[in-house]
This record gives C-alpha cells, structure tokens and sequence, in this order.
C-alpha cells in the first residue's frame, strides 16, 4: 500500500500563523493587564488577570499548537486520526503546565512586586 496523499503543508502553516497571531494578542493582553495592575496595585488583584479576557488568546495558541503538530506528525506519514490523537494530549498537558506556571507568577508577582521574579539574584 502506497501513501498517495498529499501531506497538510497548508495546515502546517496555518496552525503557526495562528499560535504566532494569538500570541501577540496574548502579549498584548497581558502586557495591557500589566499596566493597568501597577499603577492601580492597591485596589486591583492581579491574580484576576487569568480570566476569559487572557483565556481567549491562550486558547488560539493551544488550538494552533495543537493543528501544528499534528500536521507535523501527517507531513511523516502518520495518519490524520494518530496524528490528533498524539498532539491533541500532549498540547493539553503543555498548555495546562503553561496556564499553571502563569497562575504561579502572578501570585508571586502580587505577592512581591516585580522584585520577586528578579532572575539575576539565583547565581
């Protein structure tokens, strides 16, 4: 049995041009919530921020994540069904230790100030 099917080169780039756009958006977002949390940090709980507001473009990244490896997996000859079936759980389980992590800085984030992500002072 030969393979006849042409590989989903379209989708292949579809699904990193919509990780890559709703990332922005992402960044956008959060970047915006940012603001808006440090020059309002007494009344405004920054841990609020993981809301649908923040949800949305995470969500456009998982999706396209997801349709990316797949296609990756279809350009080498997996068929489509094995293809989601691998990626669909792997992309789930990277993007719920994503949104986890997220939710871990913003605690500590409010908890103290941009002080308590300060990277440098670990060596």
């Amino acid at each position: 049995m030969y393979y006849t099917a042409q590989p989903p080169y379209a989708l292949l780039v579809m699904g990193l041009l919509v990780s890559l756009t709703s990332g922005a958006a992402f960044y956008a977002t959060l970047t915006e919530a940012a603001k808006i949390w440090s020059s309002k940090s007494s009344n405004y709980e920054i841990t609020s921020l993981q809301g649908p507001k923040l949800l949305f473009p995470f969500t456009g990244i998982f999706a396209g994540a997801c349709v990316f490896l797949s296609s990756g997996l279809a350009v080498f000859g997996f068929p489509t069904a094995i293809a989601y079936l691998i990626s669909l759980p792997v992309t789930l389980f990277v993007s719920g230790l994503v949104w986890y992590q997220l939710g871990q800085v913003l605690i500590q984030l409010e908890q103290g100030g941009s002080q308590a992500l300060d990277l440098d002072s670990w060596g």
